[in-house]
């Protein structure tokens, strides 16, 4: 199976015998998986799980992140680089203090990384923000609050 890399050390993260946790998209429930073998290839890595062993098993868990225990990640030294995992769960809103929404999901695209932020009020719905500097003018993972300055139209595309 062919994934995605988004680590600085794949070598280490997919090493032979390591266990990696998996969540499928929009999902909590985590599974765990066993690699078997690695390689890199035109720019992805192409992995065998144990258990994993066909097309079928393959496609089954088609857009699973593999996640690792947050306790195994270093600290960042660049007060301008979060983990995903730091920004998922806070509060968004706007310089004048304007509740947006919560993050519920950082979503990786070839355009770049976007917050998935969960409407303020709501149960179900989404705004898609881009996280740039032009947009995103400030993360305090501390207080848990993300400032935005979004352009007109991106929070009410109608």
């Amino acid at each position: 199976m062919a994934v995605d890399i988004r680590t600085d050390d794949p070598e280490e993260r997919f090493a032979v015998g390591t266990v990696l946790h998996g969540r499928k998209p929009r999902e909590q429930k985590l599974t765990s998986y066993t690699v078997e073998a690695a390689r890199e290839h035109s720019g992805r890595l192409l992995l065998r799980l144990k258990g994993i062993d066909d097309r079928t098993a393959s496609d089954a868990i088609r857009g699973t992140l593999f996640i690792v225990d947050t306790a195994d990640l270093p600290p960042s030294d660049d007060p301008d680089e979060f983990y995903d995992h730091e920004l998922e769960g806070l509060a968004v809103r706007l310089g004048d203090g304007t509740p947006v929404g919560s993050v519920i999901e950082v979503l990786h695209s070839a355009a770049g990384e976007l917050l998935s932020v969960r409407p303020e009020g709501q149960k179900t719905g989404e705004i898609l923000i881009p996280f740039v500097a032009a947009i995103v003018t400030s993360v305090s993972v501390a207080d848990g609050v993300i400032e935005i300055d979004p352009p007109e139209g991106l929070l009410n595309p109608e």
